[in-house]
């Protein structure tokens, strides 16, 4: 049992390593994925999860597999499609929605490209897919930073996002602060993203953003019990995913999303807060 539950991260350092950078993810896009799901904004992390990538394939075409360019470019290129889109759609007859699809699909193309200029195809597998096992200090700092200034920012701004998600009107009838929040929250969504970019690659930087906050949706309602229990379903995951990699030798960023899915399905069917067996099948009440 030692060896199956335990052993890995006792053993191996870049297990552990891979343990905090996904405890890292957690803490921090958990609840940034709980308020996009709320906010019916679910596409949308997908959307700039793939937007980031021609900005990070800058940093790595003039710098390599460099942390601070990656990153930087990642952002910019983040907050560049995110703007963009937003114009397109104030001043066009094009909706947001189908104004992201179209900049993600042209920035996934744009990245892979780029990458592909100077890079081999195990450069491009990493792009694509991650390197959570490979997580060095910097690498671990900058998750961890992230994390710290998400989870700062939303106890801040938490009220304001909470009133934004239940009654948009009033909280523009009271407050000032819908505008800026919802700023903040775009800033705190790209952050996230790059983050995510670099322990489970563009196509799977989502994952640990959405997927626990989703399946979280079937077992709390409340907004903090939601992010609480999200946080606690990405933990979850990327112990169990990490496990899987290592006894099965499978990747361990798919393995880690492959987790999260597994625990949606199964607070799909048997989730108390919505889920089919409670909801279609339920306890039969003994008669009085």
């Amino acid at each position: 049992m030692y060896d199956l539950l335990i052993g890995p991260f006792v053993e191996f350092e870049f297990m552990r390593r891979a343990l905090v950078g996904t405890v890292a993810l957690s803490l921090g896009g958990a609840p940034v994925g709980v308020f996009l799901m709320l906010r019916r904004m679910s596409l949308m992390g997908d959307a700039m999860a793939h937007a980031i990538l021609p900005g990070a394939a800058m940093g790595y075409l003039l710098f390599g597999l460099a942390l601070v360019p990656m990153t930087l470019g990642g952002i910019a290129a983040g907050f560049a499609v995110a703007l963009t889109a937003g114009l397109v759609a104030r001043f066009t007859a094009l909706k947001e929605d189908a104004s992201l699809a179209a900049f993600y699909l042209i920035s996934l193309a744009l990245g892979v490209i780029v990458i592909s200029m100077r890079g081999s195809n195990v450069d491009l597998f990493r792009v694509l897919f991650g390197s959570v096992l490979a997580l060095d200090d910097p690498t671990l700092l900058l998750l961890a930073g992230i994390a710290t200034v998400t989870l700062v920012a939303l106890a801040v701004l938490w009220r304001p996002l909470v009133l934004d998600c239940v009654d948009p009107g009033f909280l523009r009838s009271v407050s000032r602060a819908g505008a800026p929040a919802h700023l903040v929250f775009l800033a705190l969504v790209v952050l996230n993203l790059v983050a995510g970019f670099h322990a489970l690659g563009t196509l799977l930087a989502v994952g640990l953003m959405m997927l626990p906050a989703i399946a979280a949706r079937f077992w709390a309602r409340d907004v903090t019990a939601l992010a609480a229990t999200a946080v606690l379903i990405g933990v979850v995951s990327g112990y169990a995913g990490l496990m899987l990699s290592y006894n099965m030798s499978t990747p361990s960023g798919p393995s880690i999303v492959l987790v999260a899915g597994v625990i949606y399905l199964v607070s799909l069917v048997f989730g108390p807060r919505g889920g089919l067996v409670p909801t279609y099948w339920p306890a039969r009440h003994r008669e009085a």
